[in-house]
């Protein structure tokens, strides 16, 4: 469990991506992606997860960025993660943002699968449409093999729903990925697989 990271790059024909990944990191973050508010959504994950994030990405237009950075960041976690001995699993996290309130449960469960109740009134956030932030969770759990369950609450600004939704889902992401020194070395599962 001494060397949580990976490395992730993806090349084809409508992106191109290199991201390095830390769970055990100090909230430490380089991102760039060309989509300022995709940037700043990305840059709470990493704060507030305490995950050190270095990011590059560059697209032929926003949905095939915010997908293919979700599918990295997903595989990322997933190969950090390795073989998911002693970790908590399942954590919540409810984050207020002024207007906002956003709550995001996840289990690491080795199954992908999301519950998404996100009301966003399509305000402007910089030119980003709303939709791709659904787009972006549903992408990043299918491939961090996590369920994930995000529920803004109540807001009337969409940037600060987005923003207390990312906050959360950092939050309960390092609780879930910490090590349970109880159960250090066992799979948190009956099952014995994950």
């Amino acid at each position: 469990m001494t060397n949580r990271q990976a490395v992730v790059k993806r090349k084809t024909k409508e992106t191109n991506i290199s991201l390095e990944f830390n769970i055990d990191g100090r909230g430490q973050w380089q991102i760039d992606t060309g989509i300022k508010m995709l940037d700043h959504l990305l840059a709470q994950v990493a704060q507030h997860g305490r995950f050190d994030l270095k990011l590059s990405a560059a697209g032929d237009d926003q949905h095939h960025l915010v997908e293919d950075v979700a599918l990295c960041l997903g595989k990322a976690l997933n190969q950090a993660l390795g073989e998911k001995q002693g970790i908590v699993r399942m954590a919540d996290a409810a984050v207020p943002m002024d207007d906002a309130l956003a709550t995001v449960i996840v289990d690491i469960s080795g199954r992908g699968y999301t519950v998404l109740d996100l009301s966003f009134d399509d305000n402007d956030m910089s030119g980003f449409a709303s939709d791709l932030i659904r787009h972006f969770l549903e992408s990043f759990a299918v491939e961090g093999r996590l369920n994930l369950h995000a529920l803004v609450v109540y807001g009337s600004n969409d940037h600060h729903k987005a923003e207390a939704l990312f906050k959360a889902l950092g939050r309960a992401l390092d609780k879930a990925t910490r090590i349970d020194q109880r159960i250090a070395g066992e799979l948190p599962s009956t099952k014995e697989l994950l």
